[in-house]
């Protein structure tokens, strides 16, 4: 069976993500720790792993990624604010504070807050990378098929990902 890119098989890709030609993430640069993800279960952004399905070991790609594809469009509705009560006492209330909040249909997001007065903080629940169009530079570095166990535990297994 050939190293595909498809579903259900671990697939270990080394990347480059830039944004406004800023590298906001990259693998190491000489290849040796990859990420390993499993194809086709929703471990990647859904326009990165759309492009990366059968591709081989090897092959290189550069991808952009549309916002509707990747973080979402920027919602002005999920800058909200909130009793300062309302937050752990061990969190800074201060601009610039990243912490994870659950919205009110119970999903988990990645906030920021952006304002603080005497008794309320404003909070921007959207994706830090939401509005954003990303640019992959990526290649497949390895695919095997997953085991039974990874695909019932819903991540890859093994020296670096486990």
């Amino acid at each position: 069976m050939e190293a595909l890119v498809q579903e259900k098989w671990v697939v270990g890709i080394n990347y480059t993500l830039t944004v406004d030609d800023d590298v906001l993430d990259s693998t190491n640069p000489d290849g040796s720790d990859p990420l390993e993800y499993i194809h086709g279960i929703g471990q990647l952004i859904p326009g990165l792993e759309r492009e990366l399905s059968g591709m081989k070991v090897g092959d290189s790609r550069q991808v952009t990624v549309l916002p509707e594809d990747g973080y979402g469009e920027f919602d002005p509705e999920l800058i909200v604010w909130l009793p300062q009560e309302d937050f752990p006492k061990e969190i800074p209330l201060q601009a610039g504070t990243q912490l994870q909040m659950e919205d009110e249909e119970g999903t988990v997001r990645v906030a920021s807050i952006i304002d603080v007065d005497d008794e309320r903080v404003q909070v921007d629940m959207n994706h830090p990378l939401a509005g954003q169009e990303l640019h992959f530079e990526v290649s497949i570095a390895s695919a095997r098929p997953a085991t039974e166990e990874e695909l019932d535990h819903g991540h890859v297994h093994g020296a670096h990902s486990h």
